[in-house]
Formats: C-alpha cells, structure tokens, sequence
C-alpha cells in the first residue's frame, strides 16, 4: 500500500510540475509599458488554453496571448470577430523577455471593447 500511495504522490508531483511549467501568468509582462494600437489579425487560434492572435505591431508580426475560449464566449466575442482580415484595436503588455510576444488587456472589435482579464 506505501508503494503506491508513494507513486502516485509522484505522479501529482509531476502533474502539478508540468502544469505550472507550461502555464504563464501576467508577471512575465511588462505592465508599466502598454501598447495600445490598431491592426489587422494576420493569424487566430480559437482554443484553450489561451486564444491567440498573430498582429502586425511596428512592422514585426507578434503572437497575441489573448484570454482562454470561455471568458472571450463569457463577454460575446467569438471566434469569428476575431479572424485573419478583422481590424481590431488592442491593449496589451509587452513579454519582458520575448522579444515579439504581448498579453492583451483589452480588445476592441468593431468599437466594442472586452475586457480580457
């Protein structure tokens, strides 16, 4: 019985491990800097963990973290307003390490804004 209580202890060790690893919260982004522009989604992909979007922002294409699929449906922006083609004015932090990566703020579609923490 200690043997497998001890393996599966290891198992949520390594569970929560990997978990933590792969998740990233707002302490990688720079808040004191906001970004705060308009663009056209090159690239979006509609699901969890986190939508994202790939914009043009000062002429280098960025990955876009945006919020995960049930808070973006939560506050009615869908996968759709959000495509290759859309205008869209975001709000944003810059990662403090990656050079071409942002956590949006905020988003605005069609003079819309949601709110996306």
């Amino acid at each position: 019985m200690n043997r497998l209580k001890g393996i599966a202890l290891a198992l949520s060790v390594i569970s929560f491990a990997s978990f933590t690893a792969l998740h990233h919260g707002w302490a990688d982004y720079d808040q004191e800097k906001v970004l705060d522009f308009k663009t056209v989604i090159q690239e979006s992909v509609y699901e969890n963990p986190h939508v994202l979007a790939k914009v043009k922002y000062k002429k280098e294409l960025w990955t876009v973290y945006l919020a995960p699929t049930s808070r973006m449906t939560d506050r009615g922006l869908t996968a759709d307003m959000i495509q290759k083609g859309e205008s869209v004015r975001l709000v944003a932090y810059p990662h403090k390490s990656k050079k071409t990566e942002m956590r949006a703020e905020r988003i605005f579609v069609d003079g819309t804004k949601y709110e996306l923490r």
